[in-house]
């Protein structure tokens, strides 16, 4: 499965645009769909390929960027390895200091050495197709289109695209969510998670002073809006007359039916986000620390991979409270946050 961090649904309506002034925007968006269904049929399969180890691992980032050079052939030309200095080309330093900021929130606080847990290289590739208008994680690397320069500017400049499109991979290698239905809508939350928890590090922000916006910066200044989402406020994120209002629902009163974007995994992850915020609003201080790492815990607690939104709300309190105590504000805090969005976390089934 790839994982693209633009959801389908604005992609259609970004390709629907009739205005002279968005042709090439329309037109990217077309060619960005016809691209993103022929790499979701390819279905790679993402499991640990053969269980081969190497040897010795040293905890610490393996960067490969290479550059497409406008077409679609992976990996395209080496231009940055590890160590190296920093090159001329913005998106080559962009995507190289973005999956180096993944590997410290991963391996600084969570003890997690790179993605599958054993010193994977993180490899990444920059000036991927025409306009294209996504970044996507294959299973082996990301992958960065420069955008079509009407709707979206270059996919390299977010670090919290960056950090949700890895997340993919280290869902990958342990909880193994299924992408459909509420587990694809956990596989994504889980990747806006801690894709704003790798800028937070990165920053030193505490939740107060985060954003809580996934791709913040991608839309140009003739879109009306400041990112794809919004964790703090689903539903919130941009609201122009041309590409329609954030669809997000922000609790599971208004949960979205649908056979669309693999039962609305890009539109009901809105839900498991928003919980996650009340938990890190309710803990205070720096998101990493408890409220990632009760998270973090929970992708390590042998979920099932069909696992829904209840069930992991049940698996969150569990986590919480065997880190912190059953009768924590921790566990208070995760309680409270799922109940805030309508999800019970008691294994019962939906409060609301």
């Amino acid at each position: 499965m790839t994982f693209g961090i633009v959801p389908p649904y604005l992609l259609d309506r970004i390709a629907g645009l009739g205005a002279v002034e968005f042709q090439q925007a329309a037109a990217a968006a077309r060619r960005t769909l016809g691209r993103d269904r022929e790499l979701r049929a390819a279905r790679l399969t993402l499991s640990i390929r053969g269980g081969t180890l190497v040897a010795e691992l040293s905890d610490a980032p393996d960067r490969t960027i290479s550059d497409a050079a406008g077409t679609e052939t992976l990996p395209g030309r080496v231009v940055r390895r590890e160590g190296d200095a920093p090159a001329p080309d913005v998106a080559v330093n962009e995507a190289y200091d973005g999956l180096g900021a993944t590997f410290a929130l991963y391996s600084e606080v969570y003890g997690r050495n790179s993605i599958d847990g054993k010193g994977m290289p993180l490899d990444g590739t920059v000036h991927y197709g025409t306009d294209y208008d996504n970044a996507f994680w294959n299973g082996d690397r990301m992958v960065f289109g420069d955008g079509d320069g009407q709707v979206f500017g270059r996919f390299t400049s977010s670090m919290t695209v960056i950090g949700h499109e890895l997340t993919h991979g280290v869902t990958q290698y342990t909880a193994g969510l299924v992408y459909r239905g509420q587990s694809g809508a956990l596989n994504e939350s889980i990747s806006d998670v801690f894709g704003c928890l790798v800028e937070q590090y990165a920053e030193k922000q505490t939740e107060a002073t985060a954003s809580w916006l996934i791709g913040a910066g991608l839309f140009t200044k003739q879109v009306h809006g400041v990112a794809l989402r919004s964790m703090k406020a689903p539903g919130t994120a941009y609201d122009d007359p041309r590409l329609g209002k954030d669809p997000q629902p922000a609790d599971f009163a208004h949960y979205v039916e649908t056979t669309d974007d693999e039962g609305g995994v890009h539109l009901n992850s809105g839900i498991p986000n928003r919980a996650f915020y009340l938990v890190a609003h309710g803990l205070g201080g720096h998101a990493w620390e408890r409220a990632g790492r009760i998270w973090y815990d929970t992708l390590l607690s042998g979920l099932r991979p069909t696992t829904d939104f209840a069930g992991f709300a049940a698996a969150t309190v569990a986590a919480a409270g065997k880190r912190y105590g059953g009768s924590s504000a921790e566990v208070a805090a995760v309680r409270a946050g799922w109940a805030g969005v309508g999800v019970a976390s008691d294994g019962a089934g939906h409060a609301g």
